[in-house]
Formats: structure tokens, C-alpha cells, sequence
């Protein structure tokens, strides 16, 4: 019995700290490692292209695609690193230290914050688009986002710390036996982190994109009803252009599906659940992380310029001289 008992052991040189493995059957643990790592592999390839696509093409260098491309490398992060290491902490024992699990947790938080404030700047860029668009070029500059790009994760950073703070000055204080990787907050921190980190983005994120879609809509029916040329000119109110409609659309199915794919973790927070411990969390992490992948084949579906892009990249012609310069739109 001992020798049975060890061996159902992380570590069985200490018998009386340490954490048990994972007594999923091989078969599943298998099934889960192809499923994930696929998965993985095909958001980081996809995310890199993008990333690759708006950084290359000086056309693409427009700011509604600088913020695509903060949101993608959000997304290359979670299938580089977070895919494969919440996967190994599922179906197996936690090998690495308390300090790589506290890296861990803070990149979980950053690049979580980061997604969501990069879907709040998408939704004011499209706000200003389509509600004003005679001084969008004024107001929505490349500067003016990167600059807002670099203070969200400034932000998202400069957040993540208020959960893991602790776990900095005080690694495994909450582990309940040798080498386990825990992510635990108060209850005050949690409900501070539900209206900080959800409840705020999502009202300004919903209110603008019912203003969008309020806006659009009244112009598409005035663009099918036959107003003569010289009413449109006398109009009040500017039309925003036909691709900003678009735009708005394609981008509204992305904050949509964003909304609904990281809506489970905050369920987790509003139900109460100030002990998180991710192995019993991890459906709800791993519908969290599946988004990251599903941006990508939005884009593929919804924007000519990706597909273009991704074509001249299969192609090799992006490796031609003045490739930067070919037209994308």
C-alpha cells in the first residue's frame, strides 16, 4: 500500500506535503493534449499572422487595425503560454516554483485586462467613426492609439499586481501541500475585480455599440430611401463612409463574441467562488482562452485585406522588395 500510495504522489520523497496527481484516465489525459496543443499551435499561427499582416503592410498601419493588432498579440500570448501551461497543471503535477506560478497568474491577469481594454478603444474608435466622422481623423490618430495601446497594458499590468502582491512577497502561503499552483483573492478583491474588470468596460462597451448600431442603421435606411442629392448635401447630421459601416459590423461580431466567451469567468466571481483554485475552474478558463483562437477566423471571414495578406504571406511575396507598399484594400 505504500508503494501505491507513492506512487500516486508528485513528489514521493516527501510523503506528507506532497500533492497527489491528477487520476484522469490515459486515454482521456491524451485526447486533452491533442485537442488543447492543436488548438494552441493554430491560435499562435493565427494571431502571428495578423500580428506579421498589420505590422508589414504600411497601408494596414490605420488605428482601428493598430488596436486589431494589440487584441492579436493578447491572443498569440494565450496560446503560446497560457494554453500549454494550463493544460499541464490540469492533467499533470506542477514541476516548476512558487516564483513561475506567480508569473503565471500575473500574465493570466494582464493579458485577460489587456483583451478587455483593447475591445473598450475598438469600441470607442467605432463610436467616433460612425457618430462623428467628420473630426474622426482629427480625434482618432496612429499616435493617439498607440499611445492608449501602451498605457492599457501599462494599466492591465500595473493591476495585475493588486491580486498577486502576496504571492510575490509570500510564495505558496495559501498551497496546501508541496508545489501546487494556486490563484486565491479575497472577497472584497474579487467584487472590486467583477466591477472594475467587467461590470464598467461591459456597460461602456455595450452603450457605445448601441449607439453605433443606432447610428448605422438610420443611415443605411437613408442611404435604400430616395433622398435627392441636394437634401443629402444639406443634411445636419455627417454620413459616415459605407467601409466604416462595415467595419463597425465586423467589429461588432468580435466584441460580441468576446462578451460571451469571457462572460463564464465573471459568472464565477458574481456567484461568489473568492477561492479560486484552477483546477476546479478550469472549464470555465479554458472557454475563456477558446475565444483567443475564434478572432482570428472572424477576420479570415470578415476582412479581404487578411486573406490577402495571408496569401502573399503563404506565397513568400512578402519577402519581395516594396512588398510594404502593396495595396491591401
Amino acid at each position: 500500500m505504500e508503494v501505491e500510495d507513492g506512487a500516486e504522489l508528485c513528489f514521493p520523497q516527501f510523503p506528507n506535503t506532497s500533492c497527489r496527481k491528477p487520476s484522469s484516465p490515459w486515454p482521456q489525459t491524451l485526447l486533452i493534449y491533442i485537442v488543447w496543443y492543436s488548438l494552441s499551435l493554430t491560435t499562435v499561427t493565427l494571431n502571428l499572422l495578423i500580428i506579421i499582416s498589420i505590422s508589414h503592410f504600411r497601408q494596414l498601419h490605420t488605428p482601428t487595425n493598430i488596436l486589431l493588432r494589440s487584441l492579436a498579440v493578447s491572443d498569440f500570448l494565450v496560446g503560446l503560454v497560457l494554453m500549454p501551461v494550463e493544460v499541464l497543471r490540469q492533467t499533470s503535477c506542477w514541476l516548476f516554483s512558487d516564483f513561475v506560478c506567480f508569473l503565471y497568474n500575473s500574465l493570466t491577469i494582464i493579458i485577460t485586462v489587456s483583451s478587455l481594454g483593447d475591445i473598450v478603444l475598438i469600441s470607442v474608435d467605432r463610436y467616433v467613426a460612425i457618430c462623428d466622422p467628420l473630426h474622426y481623423n482629427t480625434r482618432i490618430t496612429v499616435n493617439k492609439v498607440k499611445l492608449s495601446v501602451c498605457l492599457c497594458w501599462l494599466c492591465s499590468v500595473s493591476y495585475s499586481f493588486l491580486f498577486v502582491k502576496d504571492d510575490l512577497t509570500q510564495p505558496g502561503r495559501y498551497n496546501s501541500c508541496y508545489r501546487e499552483c494556486l490563484f486565491v483573492i479575497d472577497y472584497f478583491t474579487a467584487v472590486m475585480d467583477l466591477v472594475l474588470s467587467f461590470i464598467v468596460p461591459v456597460t461602456v462597451i455595450v452603450a457605445l455599440y448601441l449607439r453605433v448600431f443606432a447610428v448605422a442603421v438610420s443611415q443605411a435606411r437613408a442611404m435604400r430611401s430616395h433622398i435627392t442629392a441636394v437634401t443629402l448635401q444639406l443634411s445636419v447630421t455627417p454620413k459616415a463612409k459605407k467601409s466604416e459601416l462595415k467595419a463597425a459590423r465586423t467589429l461588432g461580431v468580435l466584441v460580441v463574441v468576446f462578451l460571451i466567451f469571457i462572460c463564464p469567468y465573471y459568472c464565477v466571481s458574481l456567484a461568489g467562488d473568492s477561492f479560486v483554485n484552477v483546477s476546479s475552474a478550469s472549464y470555465v478558463l479554458f472557454v475563456c482562452q477558446f475565444t483567443s483562437g475564434l478572432n482570428p477566423v472572424i477576420y479570415a471571414f470578415l476582412y479581404p485585406w487578411f486573406r490577402k495578406a495571408v496569401k502573399l504571406m503563404v506565397t513568400l511575396q512578402i519577402l519581395q522588395s516594396g512588398s510594404r507598399e502593396t495595396s491591401m484594400m
